[in-house]
């Protein structure tokens, strides 16, 4: 139980629905396979997989869900394939073109009659709310797939007021001065060895991995006008990853002394105590560092400029 990337989330309501109505709603919007016709579903399922059968873990105010996320693959090629063989034969035997809006319906149908024989492949989102702080972070490394998630916790309240975590100074400004300026990062800041960095007009963007971000290179490509949009970053004895433009965490990994800290929990081979016991010190030390980031991205953004939904 350990995060690999975090889009993070701003909940406007303070009041966190009770742990016991939030168990009844999840239960409402179970997972379950998509219908014959649906080409994707979904929905509520075990964090502990096999080992549990509750939907919601809550300790100290820190909340784990997990969505499954089913969908039907139907490749395109497939599906093109089999419409222009039924095209050919309806042309062969009508002695005619079809036109454009027939090969379109001819398309449709077969894609539904193909849809219900795809395979279906899983996929499993872990969902962090932090009630304490009105926090709530998607573990995906897509910002779409997280969406997603906060679309299904959205129609499982009924209603959710949520926005991108903002901050007053933006993730770029911030490493590209940390990049360029050695003396302005925070004492327990360390680069690492990747960054990406824009151009302001269209040279593109330019990839490094592995490298001195310190060397003459990369100081001289920020004096030409590059800002940092993607940087390697290290918290001294607690956790490293790459701070995006957009304030996602990517690539987290968490220090060797935390994990043999987690390594020394007793669980006696019960899964579940496992899976808590990682899920409390995971966020304990996640919740520390992302307010540490937020204060050295001079604060969080006015929630009077940002527009939730609902």
């Amino acid at each position: 139980m350990w995060f690999k990337h975090l889009h993070l989330y701003r909940l406007h309501d303070s009041t966190a629905i009770p742990a016991t109505d939030l168990e009844t709603a999840l239960a409402e919007q179970a997972a379950r396979l998509p219908g014959s016709s649906e080409a994707r579903r979904l929905g509520w399922c075990p964090p502990a997989g096999r080992a549990g059968t509750a939907l919601l873990h809550e300790l100290q105010g820190q909340r784990l869900m997990t969505v499954l996320r089913q969908e039907r693959l139907l490749p395109a090629g497939v599906v093109r394939e089999e419409v222009e063989e039924r095209g050919a034969d309806i042309e062969a035997r009508e002695g005619r073109k079809l036109r454009r809006q027939e090969k379109q319906e001819l398309k449709e149908l077969v894609y539904e009659e193909l849809l219900p024989r795809a395979f279906i492949r899983s996929q499993k989102v872990d969902l962090w709310w932090d009630t304490r702080r009105n926090l709530i972070a998607i573990n995906s490394s897509s910002r779409k797939r997280a969406e997603e998630v906060l679309d299904l916790l959205r129609e499982t309240l009924g209603s959710l007021k949520v926005t991108p975590l903002a901050t007053q100074t933006l993730p770029m400004r911030a490493m590209t001065q940390w990049l360029a300026e050695e003396d302005s990062r925070p004492a327990t800041l360390q680069l690492g060895d990747q960054v990406e960095l824009k151009a302001k007009g269209d040279d593109g963007v330019l990839r490094a991995r592995q490298v001195d971000l310190d060397s003459d290179e990369i100081q001289q490509l920020l004096a030409a006008g590059r800002q940092a949009s993607r940087l390697a970053l290290e918290i001294e004895g607690r956790l490293s990853f790459v701070l995006h433009d957009d304030l996602a965490l990517k690539s987290l990994r968490f220090s060797d002394a935390l994990i043999d800290e987690a390594n020394q929990t007793e669980d006696d081979g019960d899964a579940i105590v496992r899976l808590e016991a990682d899920f409390m010190l995971m966020t304990q030390t996640l919740a520390e560092e992302i307010e540490q980031l937020i204060g050295w991205l001079d604060g969080e953004a006015s929630t009077a400029s940002l527009q939730g939904s609902a």
